[in-house]
């Protein structure tokens, strides 16, 4: 049940140019995740709204992400990942602008729409595109990439957007990242010629009607424990991006010059994880156990915010362990979908299983937000260790569900 194989004739030199224009278009589908969440404090006092209603924006965002994303997994099979990303790319671009001149609630909700249909394109033509044109022996190095650029794009946000706000306006800095955003289609543009794929043969898409159709693959186990995963990480990442530094501010005393390095400092960490996690994930065999231990590590830390006694200048540092701890999981979190993909319906396996990622971020923000609202901060760090646990819970489970699958009957 693996993805097809890259050609065995690629060099690390393709290789690489690959693996950077697909992170580089990773990066940015990151950084729109996180256009709305480090601005929360003006965008609540310029519209008067509630930490609820905010979060709300950011599950239109994923609702919409997550319909696109599994639609467009059977767009990329039939007509290739390559015009897919451009649309995404402009469409993020787009979306970043209408941000910026909204003058309504309403219409940072039609915005967030558009948003939406950007994002939900990414994570199937990235995967198609890693597991179809990088060798198989650097595909674990390939997926670290892949997450190391995501995690700066969530990094950049905070710390390109608030100083850009605090120096000039919130407008300003939502028109920046539309700039951003149209600069890097731009470069993806010039190197198109790399992102370049056939399409699978007749015969390979033949295979899955022959099978019983389409969607035959939505009958393997291991898909929906991966998406459950995806689910529960989603649900994690969320608190933490969206309420966790307010959440450490309100019970630890944090400086708000301090809060707002949070964020920053656990992506960083979370990517610097991932450089150790692509070595790690060589071996695919132990993948199940490296996210057992790294999310259990991240929760444990989450416990230790939400209910001990921290100093005030050590939660940037406990942030950055959480991160590095998610981070060292992040490649052996892919290699479990890969391990679960048939070769014929590679877009359509990572469109269903990271829909997960945006139904979990959809439901997160105004769960969190809420709590926040009710004054439990230490409710929000409880609700994040929670999911983390349910994550390891689901890799075991996908491996347990492979072994039952295949073993001989």
């Amino acid at each position: 049940m693996s993805a097809a194989p890259a050609p065995a004739t690629t060099t690390a030199r393709e290789d690489a140019l690959v693996i950077g224009l697909v992170g580089l278009a990773h990066s940015i589908s990151h950084f729109s995740q996180l256009l709305l969440a480090p601005l929360f404090p003006w965008l609540k006092e310029a519209f008067a709204v509630s930490y609820a209603q905010l979060g709300l924006l950011m599950t239109i965002f994923f609702v919409v992400s997550c319909t696109v994303q599994t639609l467009s997994g059977f767009v990329v099979d039939r007509l290739g990942p390559r015009p897919v990303l451009f649309a995404g790319l402009a469409l993020l671009g787009l979306a970043a602008f209408g941000y910026s001149a909204s003058t309504s609630y309403a219409m940072l909700a039609a915005v967030s729409v558009v948003a939406g249909i950007g994002n939900g394109v990414f994570h199937p033509v990235d995967y198609t595109l890693l597991n179809r044109k990088v060798h198989a022996k650097r595909l674990g190095h390939a997926f670290s990439v892949h997450g190391i650029t995501g995690s700066l794009g969530w990094a950049l946000a905070p710390a390109l957007l608030v100083p850009i706000t605090i120096a000039s306006s919130w407008r300003v800095a939502l028109a920046c990242a539309g700039g951003l955003a149209f600069t890097v289609l731009l470069v993806l543009w010039l190197g198109r010629r790399h992102l370049a794929l056939e399409r699978l043969a007749p015969a390979q898409v033949a295979r899955g009607a022959a099978a019983g159709g389409e969607l035959e693959f939505l009958r393997i186990p291991a898909v929906w424990m991966c998406f459950a995963f995806f689910f529960f990480y989603a649900v994690a990442l969320s608190g933490v991006q969206a309420f966790a530094p307010e959440a450490a501010r309100i019970l630890h005393d944090v400086p708000a010059a301090t809060v707002a390095i949070c964020l920053t400092v656990y992506m960083v960490a979370s990517a610097g994880g991932m450089v150790l996690g692509g070595f790690l994930a060589a071996d695919p065999a132990r993948c199940e156990r490296i996210v057992a231990c790294g999310f259990g590590a991240a929760a444990c830390i989450a416990l230790l915010l939400g209910f001990g006694t921290v100093p005030g200048a050590l939660v940037p540092l406990l942030f950055g362990l959480m991160g590095f701890g998610a981070g060292i999981a992040a490649p052996s979190r892919d290699l479990l979908v890969k391990r679960s993909a048939p070769d014929n319906a590679t877009g359509r396996v990572y469109g269903v299983v990271y829909s997960g990622l945006d139904i979990g971020q959809a439901v997160a923000p105004i769960a969190f937000g809420l709590l926040l609202d009710q004054h439990h901060p230490s409710a929000v760090w409880l609700g994040i260790a929670i999911v983390q646990v349910m994550m390891i819970s689901s890799a075991l489970r996908v491996r347990h569900v492979r072994r039952t699958v295949l073993a001989p009957a």
